[in-house]
């Protein structure tokens, strides 16, 4: 290995790139077949609407040069598009320039889908794949050995990622410190698993085995990442391991996965690569720019590193708007009981004290007590999650939850296309209400004998019945209709 180039991990590099593609086409597909519903001109949250109230320079994109949804659609399907080809290796049959604009290209689109996602896209999964994303495009491609700056950099996100969570942990709930938060989590997180009522069910001494294992790899095995070979090499493995017992316990997004290919490329590879293929010495036009984006990404670094250290750090936080050096961190504080608002419509007089409610269903969060939660990740349902977090607090839900409702009233095909149950096939209800219900997973006896994996209380009114929307001239009248 020359003081630039790293022949040896020209296969971390491929397996890494291949995995980091995949995980584009899941982010782009989920964009393209919910966007309508959520942020198109029509949507929840307009992304016009967005484009006319912030500044240029705040959320730079391509949309802040045009805006339709015919246009968004190109661009999500033209992201899913680029995403296969890399999938199939088209990078490698490039120039090294040519390779390296073919990897902007999703970076591009998917930044400016991000800029315009709002509430939609606030996770910090949307971050790490454009910082990720970012730093694929300088590891090369094709006959060109991968640059040992641009490995290092990927090494330190994942420091970053791990490091981040673990200490956000420490400084926030204390039964991560008591090692109690998995006596709760399996059950109160954003979307469960198939598998998180056996997680949850688990003795609790492997509870706390887990909460140990967790610290262990978030806050000590993330420095074995900059030691020598083999150690570096387990130092991923664990969390790769880790990472993937995540996956079978819940839904998040392609956020394991990603860590997973960030780990898989700290990996060296060698003893089962084979005969190496022949690398081309790197030009020099290629040197200078991987140099002056390392310079860039050291620097923007500062006040990721700064807010590791503080004693106020925050989570997913950007800091620059191109998303290229991020802080990161998950579940700081542990939710101890589950709360979810169900949606309900009915087609009855709401003065009818007889009213049928029928439930609308959602696709990947509790509701039915006797549906099993579902697998969907990497594929993020975006509106459920929210319905997640409208759960803790309606101040998450205040900017859409009301135009959520209406759209509902109004039977929005796109809206619609979102649920996994439309009780009204027919016809739009009459009246939609919503209310939040206290859920807890069955234990093994109640379960044998009700078959539901859920048990659930009303608790309150989230918010009160309303019909279809007044006409635009009187629709700034009604101050009522929000959570």
């Amino acid at each position: 290995m020359e003081w630039f180039s790293a022949d040896g991990y020209w296969l971390s590099r491929l397996i890494f790139q291949r995995t980091l593609a995949v995980i584009y086409l899941v982010a782009f597909l989920s964009a393209a077949l919910q966007f309508r519903a959520l942020i198109g001109e029509r949507g929840i949250l307009p992304v016009p609407e967005l484009l006319r109230r912030t500044p240029w320079k705040a959320a730079p994109g391509l949309f802040r040069l045009h805006y339709s949804d015919r246009f968004f659609a190109a661009v999500a399907w033209g992201g899913c598009a680029v995403s296969v080809a890399l999938i199939a290796g088209l990078d490698g049959f490039l120039p090294l320039w040519g390779g390296m604009l073919l990897w902007a290209l999703p970076w591009v689109l998917y930044l400016s889908i991000v800029q315009v996602g709002q509430v939609w896209y606030g996770f910090g999964w949307e971050s790490l794949l454009l910082e990720t994303g970012f730093l694929a495009v300088f590891l090369g491609t094709g006959n060109t050995a991968p640059p040992v700056l641009v490995l290092w950099l990927l090494r330190w996100l994942l420091f970053r990622l791990e490091f981040g969570a673990g200490l956000i942990k420490m400084r926030g709930d204390e039964c991560w410190r008591k090692l109690t938060c998995l006596d709760f989590h399996h059950e109160t997180q954003p979307m469960p698993g198939p598998l998180s009522w056996f997680f949850h069910h688990l003795p609790r001494p492997v509870h706390r085995v887990e909460v140990a294992a967790n610290h262990v790899t978030q806050l000590l095995v993330p420095f074995l990442l900059f030691t020598p070979q083999p150690v570096a090499s387990a130092a991923a493995a664990l969390i790769v391991l880790t990472q993937l017992w995540l996956v079978l316990s819940g839904n998040f997004a392609w956020l394991n996965w990603l860590t997973i290919a960030l780990a898989l490329s700290v990996i060296d590879w060698t003893p089962f690569a084979g005969r190496p293929p022949t690398l081309a010495a790197p030009p020099l036009w290629y040197e200078v720019v991987v140099i002056a984006v390392t310079a860039l990404v050291l620097v923007l670094s500062y006040r990721p590193a700064r807010n590791l250290l503080s004693r106020r750090q925050v989570m997913n936080r950007s800091f620059d708007p191109l998303h290229l050096v991020n802080t990161y961190g998950a579940f700081g504080s542990i939710s101890r009981m589950r709360l979810e608002v169900v949606v309900e419509g009915t087609a009855d007089p709401v003065a009818d004290e007889g009213a049928e409610w029928r439930e609308y269903g959602f696709r990947g969060k509790p509701g039915d007590v006797r549906r099993l939660p579902r697998l969907f990740a990497p594929y993020h349902l975006r509106l459920d999650w929210m319905m997640w977090f409208a759960a803790l607090s309606p101040a998450y839900a205040r900017s859409w939850f009301g135009p959520f409702t209406e759209r509902l009233l109004l039977g929005d095909r796109a809206t619609l296309r979102l649920l996994a149950h439309n009780p009204f096939p027919d016809a739009p209800p009459a009246h939609v209400r919503a209310r939040v219900f206290h859920y807890r997973f069955t234990d093994p006896r109640e379960l044998r004998a009700t078959g539901a994996w859920w048990d659930r209380t009303c608790v309150r009114e989230f918010m009160r019945p309303v019909s279809r929307p007044l006409p635009p001239e009187r629709e700034g009248r009604d101050t009522g209709r929000g959570t």
